[in-house]
């Protein structure tokens, strides 16, 4: 199967979407907050409606997941387009720019296409499988550092380490490390797969919160799965490592 149409597709819709939230970027949007008090904004619903309509123009069998509207089953419901309209809400609706719309494309239940768009920093990641990784038109690389104590290591939130059972496996990764960054949400996988940072951690993940990322990892060199080695995105948890580091990584994880 050709990937590249989906994959320029996918990117095209992501920055188009993404031009939709700089509208409403550092202009003093208020948030909505929903049952479980993350915020929603008016950019948010307007980017995912924008993604969906398009979708469904251009690929009507296919099935739509998003964050905010759920998800619409097509009659080829082995292919579904996974949406995050704004990745990184918090820092949205406070003006800090390291946020990002995200298109992933499942066949089959695997991840073979993705679009990461920062609107903010103007910087587009893509992949589809066989097709490499891209950064704004350049190949996208994993580091090569296998060191912790050079390893650049970002977060999301340290409260949620605990909260989720890895508050022991976070301290060994703080005290190993060479420098910690909360360049959370989508930006720290960007940081990854683009080699500005070695591994990027969260241990609570919703699909559509890492819909791109398994194919612009593996693409770019390095790893995207659960915290035990599993690749993939449906684990609930997420690790974005590169190669070399991988195993050291796991190891601490586990304690070993």
């Amino acid at each position: 199967m050709n990937l590249k149409p989906y994959m320029d597709f996918a990117s095209d819709l992501a920055y188009r979407a993404g031009r939709i939230t700089l509208g409403y970027f550092n202009v003093g949007v208020r948030p909505d907050y929903k049952a479980d008090d993350t915020p929603v904004t008016a950019a948010d619903r307007a980017a995912e409606v924008f993604i969906r309509d398009e979708l469904e123009k251009a690929y009507p069998s296919h099935t739509i997941l998003g964050e905010e509207f759920g998800e619409s089953v097509g009659q080829a419901n082995n292919f579904r387009w996974i949406i995050d309209p704004i990745d990184g809400t918090k820092s949205f609706m406070r003006g800090i720019p390291l946020y990002g719309v995200l298109i992933g494309l499942e066949i089959e239940g695997v991840v073979r296409v993705g679009a990461a768009y920062f609107p903010g920093t103007d910087e587009m990641l893509c992949a589809a499988d066989g097709e490499g990784a891209w950064w704004n038109g350049r190949r996208a690389h994993v580091s090569t550092e296998s060191s912790t104590e050079r390893a650049w290591v970002c977060f999301t939130n340290v409260r949620n380490m605990e909260r989720h059972g890895r508050g022991q496996a976070w301290e060994r990764i703080n005290k190993a490390v060479y420098a910690m960054r909360g360049w959370g949400d989508a930006y720290g996988y960007l940081a990854v797969a683009t080699g500005r940072a070695e591994a990027m951690l969260d241990p609570v993940m919703a699909i559509w919160d890492c819909g791109p990322f398994p194919v612009i990892l593996k693409e770019a060199g390095g790893y995207f799965g659960s915290w035990d080695g599993r690749d993939g995105h449906l684990h609930g948890e997420a690790l974005a490592c590169n190669s070399a580091l991988l195993p050291e990584m796991l190891d601490l994880i586990k304690g070993e």
